[in-house]
């Protein structure tokens, strides 16, 4: 079995699908252990935006128009309101940006990271 260790650089590769440092190195590629997206060792080049695909928690492409549901409890910044897990969006639009995904939650015009929902299928 292959041991993950995270990665500890200077320099330290960031996921390309959420952004976020915690990055296990293993013998060919990383993996995010946020969002479990994987990529080659070879391919820390900047990926052009035209080729730039957004996946659910769960794997799923995401796509303009598309409902979500929460996957986790998330605490609004700056208020005391928290959008419960399964909580679905009207349909979404994708953005450039960290929070890839601008859609309107119980009222709410939010803006989220895709790792934090999943598709659901109507």
């Amino acid at each position: 079995m292959t041991e993950r260790l995270l990665v500890t650089f200077m320099n330290k590769p960031t996921c390309p699908m959420c952004e976020m440092d915690e990055i296990l190195d293993h013998n060919d590629r990383f993996e995010c252990a946020t969002c479990g997206h994987e990529w080659p060792h070879e391919s820390e080049a900047e990926v052009p935006d035209a080729a730039r695909v957004v996946k659910d928690a769960y794997g799923h492409v995401l796509a303009d128009g598309d409902i979500v549901a929460m996957i986790k409890d998330l605490k609004l910044g700056g208020t005391s309101q928290v959008l419960k897990v399964g909580t679905k969006s009207k349909p979404i639009r994708l953005v450039d940006g960290d929070h890839e995904i601008s859609c309107k939650m119980e009222g709410l015009a939010i803006a989220l990271k895709a790792c934090f929902v999943k598709k659901v299928t109507v």
